[in-house]
């Protein structure tokens, strides 16, 4: 009796079909991502059907995805009705900016003592294309490349208490805090303070790290808040709709 490879068990549902053997795990992190990307806004319905058609999968494990959403705070479930994507208030954006503050702030400070040589080498490339990417003003790979040093920074840490609690809890601002529009001047204090903080890590100056890393998540307090505060906010168009070209959904970026 032959036995099948395991290209041979995996089988996909339509063109941008999830693979069945990782079904679960694979939808909840596509939909998650589409939640952290922004394309997802804040207060917006679920469109299970569209959904469901565009990751190539009934609306069965779509929904346990959705539950599952609920519970990291990302989703909020309606009675009988759906769900939507969790709205944020100006407190909460305060609270959570504080923590998330005081998280990268130790998170940075263990990666001055921990960090290696290739490590550093990375952050200092991901931050002269971030730094391209702002001057090109291309905002899309601005904010991916910004993202990528923080989260890099935090997993030089080799905490992985400090991780696990991190990126559980910066999921509920992660699509604000990275596509937030900022005025001239905020710009250019961000990637000044990034110059700063790279070369206190590759300085192994923990202190200096610590305090300007969190002088730079305070200072996004306010600009968060301008762009998506949920106060006063009417809801958003439902989300899932076809784009008026192709018929199919918007994919992430």
């Amino acid at each position: 009796m032959s036995i099948q490879s395991p290209q041979h068990e995996i089988r996909r549902e339509g063109r941008s079909g999830i693979h069945r053997r990782y079904l679960h795990d694979e939808v909840v992190d596509r939909l998650r991502a589409l939640i952290l990307s922004g394309e997802l806004e804040p207060k917006s319905r679920v469109n299970e059907n569209a959904l469901a058609k565009r990751f190539g999968i009934s609306r069965t494990p779509l929904r346990e995805a959705i539950k599952i959403l609920a519970a990291e705070g990302l989703l909020v479930l309606l009675p009988n009705r759906g769900a939507r994507v969790a709205s944020i208030t100006k407190q909460e954006i305060d609270e959570i900016t504080e923590v998330i503050a005081s998280l990268e702030s130790l998170g940075v400070e263990l990666a001055c003592r921990n960090i290696t040589a290739e490590e550093i080498e990375n952050l200092k490339t991901l931050n002269e294309k971030m730094v391209a990417a702002w001057k090109a003003r291309d905002d899309e790979s601005y904010f991916r490349m910004n993202r990528r040093i923080h989260e890099a920074i935090i997993r030089a840490s080799r905490n992985q208490q400090l991780q696990e609690v991190y990126f559980s809890l910066s999921g509920r601002i992660q699509s604000a805090r990275y596509t937030a529009r900022k005025t001239e001047s905020q710009w250019k204090r961000a990637i000044l303070e990034h110059e700063l903080l790279l070369n206190y890590i590759e300085s192994g100056l923990s202190v200096e790290a610590s305090d300007i890393m969190r002088i730079h998540i305070r200072g996004k307090k306010l600009v968060i808040a301008e762009n998506y505060s949920d106060d006063d906010k009417p809801d958003q168009a439902e989300i899932g709709q076809t784009n008026a070209g192709n018929g199919m959904p918007r994919e992430a970026p």
